[in-house]
């Protein structure tokens, strides 16, 4: 069978540059206070973003006669045009600098680093990988490597792969049932046009998905609520791996245990069955503050 994917002509992608501005509004953390089912005060100026919660900035934004059948913007804006019809954000790696903080301008430079093809157990696959630059006046804040996954749609008869069970040994665990509402208002304050969120007939007609998926970025966003409450120090570097897609009809679980040698935290989320979804590491700041956020 002929490839889809030209991969040559995606190459030529790589190195290709956007830059785009943004602001940490009072509005825009109160939104999310209120998301994450918070009570703390209304922000004020000057106080320090909460940790992950960059991840409201800079929401892709086109036309709606940009939008794509599946909600996301079409193809071929800056991202390159792959011809695969599934898109899913497979994970990243946070480097905090700095605070960003309440009322910041923020700069962000984006920049495609490489367009890789593989063979999967379900077909061709395409690997993107992003590195993004946020910097305010008082210089870089953050710097966020991302890795997105294109593939093919599986073959009705196509087996989906065992799932692995989470780590036995959680210090810290989180309940949380997610539910329509609660996937609607991260995907508006995010901007997130994509369908398999928000559609039920579309993820499970055209998707084949059991019911809607609960944001990947919503996910991460809360494993970083669960290392905020509880680890020491301030975060330095956060990693993250999607490994397979969380569902609102059934609760997951948010867990984790601190390191044996104290140098960070050990981040899972799982579903109602054990199952695995998303793998993360937390390594601290620097114990002389050098590159150490306070928006913990």
């Amino acid at each position: 069978m002929a490839s889809k994917v030209n991969i040559d002509e995606l190459r030529t992608w790589v190195g290709r540059q956007e830059e785009a501005v943004d602001y940490v509004t009072v509005p825009m953390v109160h939104r999310a206070n209120a998301m994450l089912d918070r009570a703390d005060a209304l922000p004020r100026i000057g106080e320090p973003l909460p940790i992950g919660w960059h991840a409201f900035l800079f929401p892709r934004v086109v036309r709606h006669s940009e939008v794509g059948a599946d909600g996301h913007p079409k193809r071929g804006d800056f991202l390159p045009p792959v011809p695969l019809p599934r898109r899913m954000f497979a994970g990243k790696r946070v480097t905090f600098h700095a605070d960003l903080k309440v009322g910041d301008e923020v700069r962000k430079v984006s920049t495609i680093e490489a367009v890789d093809p593989k063979v999967g157990r379900t077909g061709e696959l395409v690997f993107l990988k992003l590195r993004h630059e946020m910097s305010t006046v008082r210089g870089l804040a953050i710097t966020e490597e991302q890795n997105i996954v294109y593939r093919d749609t599986p073959a009705g008869d196509a087996r989906a792969p065992e799932p692995a069970s989470e780590p036995p040994d959680a210090q810290w665990e989180q309940r949380i049932q997610p539910d329509p509402v609660l996937l609607f208002r991260f995907s508006a304050l995010t901007f997130n046009g994509h369908r398999i969120h928000y559609d039920l007939p579309y993820v499970t007609g055209e998707e084949g998905y059991p019911g809607l998926i609960v944001n990947g970025g919503l996910t991460t966003l809360f494993v970083f609520e669960l290392a905020r409450r509880h680890a020491p120090r301030p975060i330095g570097i956060f990693e993250s791996r999607n490994v397979r897609p969380l569902f609102v009809q059934n609760p997951l679980f948010v867990r984790g245990i601190p390191n044996a040698d104290g140098t960070g935290v050990r981040l899972w989320a799982a579903d109602h069955t054990g199952a695995l979804a998303l793998t993360a590491e937390a390594r601290y700041a620097s114990a002389d503050g050098a590159a150490a956020p306070h928006g913990r």
